[in-house]
């Protein structure tokens, strides 16, 4: 009879010992993962148009990771960063890109399915203005840059869409400031939800170019298990150094990592 109580209570005492060592080896994981900073690529690769406002960009972007505790690393080519080796080590790409980068189809399907894998992809500005001749990046995406009727140097009013969304909750019903704004070609509204767009009834509608019918300027996608927005804001210099655009970024960042 002491033998089985003996032996009862050994066996007791081992599967403590084992949920506690479970339980503690969660409990690092968790930290572990809590500790671990963001990890952020922020591809600025111009295989096309160079935009001015690039390098303000960068150092923007390592300044809003710097605050928030995201590691941001920049690259101007995309082709050495986007590999199997690497790709899975980060947690959000965005892409301030023009033309047809250097990536061999391999590398397209790899980041192709590393968002639907549950990642976080960002294009901002002209992202749309990048990899024409892929059509499945253009349907990712929802959209090709079609003309910029309203320039840089024009007055233009956007209004929010959606002020309860955590990306665009700061800011005010409108909006009105010097931009340049793109029409898209082959745009679904059926594929996305549209945070902010362009007021057309407080903008100038009949200058030279205009053919679109509507006018996204934020939207954002489900993309497999992952999530997919788009800014086409962002030319000018002035607008990436506005706290308004810096915390619009930062917050969609969060939303896209959850």
């Amino acid at each position: 009879m002491n033998k089985k109580i003996s032996l009862l209570s050994l066996v007791t005492s081992l599967l403590i010992v084992v949920s506690g060592l479970a339980a503690a080896t969660q409990t690092v994981n968790a930290q572990s993962r809590q500790s671990r900073k963001l990890r952020l690529l922020y591809v600025t690769q111009s295989m096309g148009f160079r935009h001015q406002s690039l390098h303000k960009s960068e150092e923007i972007m390592e300044q809003l990771g710097n605050k928030n505790g995201f590691e941001v690393t920049l690259t101007q080519m995309a082709e050495l960063k986007l590999t199997a080796a690497n790709i899975k080590n980060y947690d959000v790409i965005i892409f301030y890109t023009t033309g047809e980068l250097p990536l061999s189809a391999e590398q397209k399907t790899l980041l192709l399915n590393w968002i639907r894998g549950g990642k976080f992809f960002m294009g901002i500005h002209s992202a749309t203005d990048t990899f024409y001749k892929w059509p499945e990046y253009g349907e990712m995406i929802n959209g090709w840059f079609d003309g910029h009727p309203w320039t840089q140097e024009t007055e233009v009013t956007i209004k929010v869409d959606d002020r309860s969304h955590p990306i665009t909750s700061h800011l005010p019903e409108s909006m009105t400031f010097k931009e340049e704004i793109y029409q898209l070609k082959e745009f679904n509204p059926e594929k996305v939800k549209v945070l902010a767009s362009l007021d057309t009834t407080k903008t100038n509608m009949t200058l030279k170019g205009v053919r679109a019918k509507q006018f996204p300027l934020v939207y954002l996608r489900d993309y497999g298990k992952g999530k997919v927005l788009y800014n086409a804001l962002g030319h000018r210099p002035d607008i990436w150094t506005s706290e308004w655009y810096q915390t619009m970024i930062v917050n969609a960042i969060k939303w896209g990592t959850r």
